[in-house]
């Protein structure tokens, strides 16, 4: 009998990654493209310019199945994951009303606006591409996170007026609402034209992508947690029921597995973009000398930054490079400069401010939650260091496992695909066969009690000094905010 496949859809906010896997979890296929600069405007305006979503998806989906070779009759089923809480607005017949809004706009944190009157659709981006793909005006409603009317008792949209004009959406607004697992349409032939991905192949919901990406990284058991390393870092565990409306220090979305919920506690936006930056930042310097040894720019400064000690001598990084909407004030700060640190020790501090800020974001969740863990899962196109998942396993005091496949939110994707085809029963079997632990890293006990007493002592108290100056910073140079 001949091997079957399926295809794990990953959108996320820098690029968008396709990936053909078998049955038990392994590539045999992929294809991504880079999305360009997104539009910054002023007043926290961001912007994807053009179609750029649907246009990288046909370029990812085209790379793969050039990959993957003449077997397109053997793949059955796609599992489509797309970025959470970005807003796009259609016109009447699905397509693009304006650009779409990123996550980073601060019109996503607001109930939508209804400016342009070409618009009849709020969808989200999975909305958007679902329709690209199958024609149907479909969409998976575990990604209308933020500001959409969503049940989260019936995973449905809500039934209550009240809530409807509280979001200035009425039901004719909305996409049909699909279940993770369940079907939400059929790759079209136009699409299949774009895409190269096979016509009448079955699309399948996911949810939101860091939900996904939790399924995909294995996420089923209550005693593990994730922590996501991408644009957005954020850390998730798992469980039965919504949280408490009082809940302080995590908040409850829709899981990709129905009828549980995703615990998320607190993250660093432009978390490891931030490391992208830093790259940049030391320009053709650091090219030359990667290009030099074979390597990539990223193994390099890993490379460096590991002769650095633990704590990185005194220096600091508080990873605020975008502010909160509440807290417009907030910047990101390097302290305890030397004249010795270098690009080697600022890299490390920068790592080491990822896990710091992590470590506490995860405790403080789990101490609300009075439910201790005994493993973190690291995930992400981020998890590739070894030196920050040892900073990681030597921070949290816990064993830090990677997974073969680090960019997990297409491997949730193609779990989704896979039960709702029903290939494997049930959502555990399924991660079973298509979830593998690569390795593990393990705490050294000396560097535990330097980030411990470090974390405790300093870091977890140095915005208490710092926010007071930046307030200072923020009334001089934008008095007319006075927010704060």
């Amino acid at each position: 009998m001949e091997k079957k496949y399926i295809v794990g859809i990953d959108g996320g906010s820098q690029s968008t990654k396709i990936v053909i896997f078998d049955l038990e979890g392994n590539i045999v296929g992929e294809g991504k493209e880079s999305l360009r600069p997104m539009h910054l405007g002023a007043d926290v305006v961001v912007e994807h310019p053009g179609d750029d979503l649907w246009d990288s998806l046909c370029v990812a989906a085209t790379k793969a199945m050039d990959e993957f070779g003449v077997r397109k009759e053997n793949i059955v089923g796609i599992g489509l994951g797309f970025i959470r809480c970005c807003r796009v607005l259609l016109k009447k017949g699905g397509t693009l009303a304006q650009p779409v809004i990123s996550w980073m706009d601060k019109r996503t944190s607001t109930p939508y606006t209804h400016e342009n009157p070409e618009v009849q659709y709020v969808t989200s981006t999975s909305g958007y591409i679902t329709h690209r793909l199958t024609g149907e005006f479909k969409d998976n409603i575990g990604n209308n996170f933020g500001q959409w009317p969503v049940d989260y008792e019936t995973w449905n949209w809500s039934e209550n007026e009240d809530i409807l004009k509280q979001y200035n959406l009425s039901k004719d607004m909305l996409f049909e609402a699909v279940k993770p697992g369940e079907k939400l349409g059929y790759i079209t032939q136009e699409a299949s034209e774009k895409t190269g991905l096979p016509e009448g192949i079955p699309v399948f919901a996911t949810t939101s992508d860091k939900a996904v990406e939790a399924l995909g990284a294995g996420l089923i058991h209550d005693t593990s947690a994730v922590v996501s390393l991408g644009t957005y870092i954020c850390s998730m565990m798992i469980g039965k029921s919504m949280p408490p409306s009082n809940a302080v220090n995590y908040w409850g979305i829709l899981s990709s597995m129905p009828q549980q919920y995703i615990y998320e506690g607190y993250g660093i936006r432009r978390g490891m973009w931030t490391v992208s930056w830093f790259k940049d930042l030391l320009g053709e310097k650091i090219s030359i000398r990667s290009n030099y040894q074979g390597i990539s720019e990223e193994e390099y400064l890993n490379e460096q930054a590991a002769n650095v000690p633990a704590g990185s001598d005194g220096l600091m990084t508080k990873l605020d490079w975008l502010a909160n909407p509440w807290e417009p004030y907030k910047r990101g700060v390097m302290i305890g400069f030397n004249a010795h640190h270098d690009y080697r020790y600022m890299y490390r501090s920068i790592l080491e401010g990822i896990a710091y800020t992590m470590k506490n974001n995860v405790t403080s969740m789990i101490d609300e939650l009075g439910h201790p863990i005994n493993e973190v899962i690291v995930t992400g196109g981020g998890s590739n260091s070894d030196l920050l998942l040892q900073i990681f396993a030597d921070v949290f005091n816990l064993p830090i496992k990677r997974n073969v496949v680090n960019g997990s939110a297409s491997v949730g994707a193609a779990i989704n695909a896979a039960v709702g085809l029903g290939i494997y029963k049930d959502y555990e079997e399924a991660v079973d066969k298509m979830v593998k632990v690569k390795d593990t890293f393990t705490p050294k006990s000396k560097n535990v009690a330097v980030y411990k007493q470090l974390n405790e002592e300093v870091y977890q108290v140095m915005t208490n000094y710092t926010d007071e100056i930046l307030k200072k910073t923020q009334k001089v140079l934008h008095p007319e905010n006075e927010s704060f």
